[in-house]
């Protein structure tokens, strides 16, 4: 049972003071119980407010928020669960300045719930060196869970190698950072550190220092080298010409080579990825056929112009026959290219027509205009049936039968409405 201890004691201060006729008594008794009252000894998240958000961000580490409001159930199923973690969490880590878990009621707090852009209650943000992740916290709600993530998101992200050999042996599917550095108590290490910290989930961070790495780069002269997934794409490694001093050139550089154009989608990212509201290009591939995947992001790499109005996606077919299944394709049809506007699903016509120049950007652009969704309604135009020879039979009555293209099975992946209230279900 919770109990307001000081609204007990400021009771129990009153019914004296009736009875204590001193004034020195009155006001001394008066000033204790205005301590209490604001400097409660209530346990759990810190509440977070327009007055004293920013502060905590700059003055810690790591802040895990949930964003609630009480008339959600969602909310309120939660708040006890991370009001418990947040005791435990205070308890383990009690260096200053590490880790703060707080919570923030949107209903009172609506600026902060407008600058964090939260459309579902409750959301669960990490905020890291006053830098708010890319990804939410969507994993199980319990005590035991918050706690292991929050221990997981603490862990040092940096892999120190020491020998170079070692390079040799890192994980081709992986996207890489390495730096070379003289000592860690440099201020251009600090600035790699805080960076990785942030990119944690994008990146593989390794990391030699003095001897091990002297023939790697001049005295005094720190090198951080990007090294991609070679086993997944094309590109090569590149050297950051810019100031480790620099947090912010720094930061913009390891993001743009941790987060690739074309990401692959997973029931884990899913749901993320969906939210971000853009609609998907995806190609859907057999688990070993690399050469595909590679030169289907080597191709979007030159429609890069186009990452503000699609998602490039990669996907694996057999994780995702569910879609295929839509589309009235199996896995022995893949590889597939294929758009989901959340509304419907597009075949692309041909999968070995997407190196030729200009077809897949085409294939995009039909979707802006409308004309896939127009062909779905009434079938494609006539005139350019008749330049495309055999691939689309006409009716007797000299009419082309209309499309049917399946509805999105990838807005179902969206957030769900068994775990949050939503404020909104725009579709595009």
């Amino acid at each position: 049972m919770y109990i307001n201890l000081a609204g007990v004691l400021y009771l129990l201060a009153m019914d004296l003071i009736r009875e204590v006729k001193s004034f020195r008594f009155t006001i001394l008794l008066h000033l204790f119980v205005s301590y209490l009252c604001n400097n409660p000894t209530n346990s759990g998240a810190v509440s977070l407010t327009s007055a004293s958000i920013d502060s905590i961000l700059a003055s810690n580490e790591l802040v895990f928020i949930n964003f609630y409001a009480d008339w959600c159930r969602f909310s309120n199923m939660l708040a006890p669960i991370f009001d418990e973690a947040a005791d435990k969490v205070s308890q383990e880590f009690t260096t200053p300045g590490l880790v703060v878990m707080g919570k923030v009621d949107c209903d009172q707090q609506t600026e902060v719930a407008q600058r964090f852009h939260i459309t579902k209650y409750p959301t669960l943000k990490v905020i890291r060196n006053g830098q708010p992740a890319k990804r939410e916290y969507r994993g199980q709600r319990s005590v035991t869970a918050f706690h292991e993530f929050i221990k997981k998101q603490l862990e040092d992200p940096i892999v120190e190698f020491f020998d170079l050999s070692e390079l040799k042996n890192l994980d081709s599917k992986k996207r890489i950072i390495i730096g070379f550095f003289d000592r860690k108590d440099v201020p251009e290490y600090q600035t790699f550190r805080r960076v990785a910290t942030n990119l944690k989930d994008d990146c593989q961070f390794h990391v030699g220092f003095g001897e091990v790495v002297r023939a790697m780069h001049p005295p005094g002269q720190p090198i951080v080298v990007f090294r991609p997934d070679v086993a997944m794409s094309n590109e090569r490694d590149e050297t950051f010409n810019g100031s480790l001093l620099s947090y912010d050139e720094t930061n913009v550089w390891m993001s743009e080579k941790c987060v690739p154009l074309v990401r692959e989608i997973t029931f884990e990212n899913a749901e993320e990825l969906t939210e971000e509201g853009l609609p998907f290009l995806i190609l859907f591939h057999k688990p070993g056929d690399m050469d595909t995947v590679k030169r289907y992001k080597d191709i979007c790499q030159a429609l890069a112009a186009e990452k503000q109005n699609i998602n490039f996606l990669t996907a694996d077919g057999e994780k995702f026959a569910h879609p295929l299944h839509h589309l009235g394709k199996s896995q022995d049809d893949l590889p597939l290219i294929a758009i989901d506007s959340f509304r419907h699903m597009y075949l692309f016509p041909d999968v070995k027509d997407m190196d030729k120049p200009g077809v897949l950007l085409n294939f995009i652009k039909d979707l802006y205009s409308g004309k896939l969704h127009r062909e779905f309604h009434y079938g494609p135009d006539t005139n350019e049936v008749l330049q495309v020879e055999g691939k689309i039979s006409i009716t007797s009555d000299n009419k082309v039968p209309s499309t049917t293209p399946p509805e999105s099975t990838f807005k179902k992946l969206g957030p769900s409405k068994n775990r949050y209230t939503l404020l909104h279900k725009d579709e595009l």
